[in-house]
Order: C-alpha cells, then structure tokens, then sequence
C-alpha cells in the first residue's frame, strides 16, 4: 500500500502526513533541495496560514461551490486545530492567523518534525521524467533513471509562481500526459505593470487608495487598501487582489484599464467644495506648488499639476479655477492604462491550472483512477490574506485520507 506525493510544498506535506495516519506508505518526491521553502516566503516570512474571515468570495475557480464542496471539509478551524495540535501556538490579527511566533519557521519546522515522527520518506533534488499507469500501478522513472512504483499518485506539483526558469517544470506536463485540461495559467497576486513616463517620478510612494479594474471599459472589480506606486506602475495588497483580472484580460487581448482615487474618504461633491473654499481664502500671491501642499504626497501633488499643464511655481493669481479643477479630477480619478503583469517569478500564486470539473470531492481524477491532485497545480487561488494556503491544507488533507482509504 504505496502512496507517490509528487511535490514537498504545503499541500503535499500535509498529504504526506494524512495519508501516513491512515495507514499508507509515503514517499515525497520533491525537485528542490529541501521540502515546504516556499512556506517560508508566506505572510511576509511570518506565515498567514489561514483566516477566521473566510467566503465564498475569497476563493477563485472555473468551477463553481468551491468554497463549500472542498473548503467545507476541511475548513478554517480544521487547519488551526491541526496545528495546535502540533504544538503550535497561534495569533489572531484581525482574522488573520499567524503562528505566534511569527515566523514561517514554525510552521515548517512542525510539519518536518511529524514526516520525522511519521518516518516518511523524502527524495530531494528528485523529480519524475515520466509517469505511467500500469494496470493498476503507476511507475515512477525519475531524472536519474530510478525506478518507484506505487499504488497511489498524488499530483502536488505547484505552479510557475516564483519561479524563475520553467523549462523544467513538469506539474501540468503529468496532468495533462494523463489526459487532463488545463484552464489557461496566469500570474496572479502579483504587480501590474502601467503604460506611462511619469511612474518614475513617483515611484516609491504609499498612500490609501481606492484601485477600480475595467476591462474593454467594463468596471470588474475595486479594491481599498494600501497602494504602492512604482517605478513600471502599481502594487501593494489591493493591486494584488485585482491582478488575477489584469493577466486574464491581457491574455484574451482586452483593454485593460484602472482608476485610482487617492481621496476615497471624499465624495466628488465633497472633495471639490473643500478645494472651493481653499481657493476662495487662499493668498493669491502663492504658487500652485504651494496651494496643493497638504492635499496628497509631493510626488503626487507635482506629477498631477504637470499632467493638468501647470508649472509649479507658476503664481495662484495666473490661474482660474477651471485649471485647479482639472488637477484635483485626476486626484479622484487618474486613469491608467496597464500593459500586464510582473511575470511569474514575481508572482505569488498562479491562477488557472487542472480544470475542477474533472476533481472529485476526494480530490481524485475523473480520468484516472488512483490519481490524485492537491495544492496550487489545480484551478483554484485565493485572494491575499492564507486562503491559499488554506486551500493547499485542505486540499491535501482531503487528498491524502481518501488515497489512503481506497487502499484499504
């Protein structure tokens, strides 16, 4: 009773250690040189690994009722007691869990403990060259030639997200030997990069923001939160949460657009009222430089009043009230006009990967009996906030206990 786990990052841990419980022999075959590195890049190196605040809407796929058919199973307090139950201790930041240390370490290091506890085989710097189904074995060759045999596969390969050089990445190469379709992969939780000069002379600013996504004009989506302006264009959590949006529009060769506004606390109405009475008391002596101060950062105040024509020393009383108007418009509402994403290495999850509609609930493949799938390889990611992780913890539990009871 043989169990194959292609991949050592969080889901195929955690269905290691599943199916290990449940009577299964494990081998991890992972292609890097130690297993779970990149749950050490989570949550800022602190680890989010799952969130009290969870929907429906947190999670994304082609296929419907993810949240409830799979999340359902083994959901949010499912993966704290897992954890707890290894002796870690946890923080609540606003819904957001993190272990209390606050460092992925933790998290890592618990879960080698148990493959040691459980005397889980690991092979590192391994990955298969091909695999076979044998009427009911599936046969291993790997890049060296080896030989494995096993009862059970499960698929935990991971995406192209942060990843650099992807000529040897199999993952969707084994799903679709075997027959499956892929959704198109994409970078997602990633920058998005903004067609324009003036992104280098604001480059390194943070401030609140409200970020509205429109594709071929069409309004998709808005996101709050901090945003973070760069040198090619936009990031920070809020241009992450909409980027999934940004690489499908890229790829289907749509308009891909964005309107920040810088002042969401205010309505339009609001916003230019209080500018109104400024402009009313204002010294007319001053420059426009020196009228704007106080409104948004300098970089800010300086690149609108040069898109608006407005030299900023150019004095108050040179100008009227229709050109101040045009500057505190783009302070509501810049447009931008974006070209893409950072690419894939840049990126902390894909989106798209093994349709879901050729998943069980157990997470076995329709087509093959005996295969299983788990983890970021598969059509589902998340938003910002451990609903990835989330979704690598179930799936992987789920795929590990039921690889386990069919052997039985």
């Amino acid at each position: 009773m043989k169990i194959g786990i292609i991949g050592g990052g969080a889901s195929g841990l955690i269905a290691a250690i599943t199916a290990t419980k449940n009577g299964a022999e494990v081998t991890i075959i992972e292609r890097k040189e130690r297993v779970g590195k990149k749950i050490l890049a989570t949550g800022n190196g602190k680890c989010n690994f799952t969130n009290h605040l969870m929907s429906s809407l947190d999670f994304n796929s082609q296929k419907e009722n993810i949240f409830d058919d799979y999340i359902g199973q083994f959901g949010k307090n499912d993966v704290i007691s897992m954890f707890e139950n290894m002796g870690m201790l946890t923080k609540n930041k606003n819904g957001y869990m993190y272990p209390r240390s606050e460092q992925a370490s933790t998290v890592l290091d618990l879960l080698r403990i148990k493959l040691k506890e459980l005397n889980i085989s690991i092979l590192t710097q391994n990955y298969p060259h091909s695999i076979q189904k044998k009427k009911k074995t599936f046969e291993i060759i790997l890049d060296n030639r080896q030989k494995l045999y096993f009862d059970r596969i499960i698929l935990a390969c991971g995406s192209f997200a942060g990843e650099k050089n992807r000529d040897d990445y199999t993952g969707y190469t084994y799903a679709k030997s075997f027959g499956h379709t892929l959704v198109p992969v994409v970078p997602a939780l990633v920058q998005v990069r903004a067609k324009g000069k003036e992104f280098k002379s604001i480059s390194g600013v943070r401030c609140d923001a409200n970020i509205s996504l429109y594709i071929d004009n069409r309004l998709i989506t808005t996101e709050f939160g901090e945003l973070q302006l760069t040198d090619y264009g936009i990031s920070g959590i809020p241009v992450f949460q909409l980027s999934r949006h940004v690489s499908y529009g890229i790829y289907n060769k749509n308009t891909v657009t964005a309107t920040i506004d810088f002042l969401p606390e205010y309505t339009p109405e609001e916003w230019k009222n209080f500018v109104s009475d400024k402009w009313k008391t204002a010294q007319k002596s001053i420059t426009a430089e020196e009228f704007f101060q106080g409104f948004l950062n300098k970089k800010l105040n300086l690149m609108f009043l040069k898109l608006s024509g407005i030299k900023a020393e150019t004095p108050l009383k040179n100008l009227k009230f229709s050109q101040i108007e045009e500057v505190i418009l783009h302070m509501k509402c810049w447009k931008i006009e974006i070209e893409g994403t950072n690419p894939y290495e840049n990126a902390q999850v894909c989106a798209g990967g093994v349709s879901m509609d050729e998943i069980t609930l157990q997470m076995e493949s329709k087509l093959v009996t005996g295969l299983y799938f788990a983890g970021e390889l598969l059509d589902v990611d998340g938003r910002c906030g451990g609903y990835n992780l989330q979704w690598a913890w179930t799936s992987g539990y789920l795929a590990g206990i039921a690889a386990a009871k069919t052997l039985k």
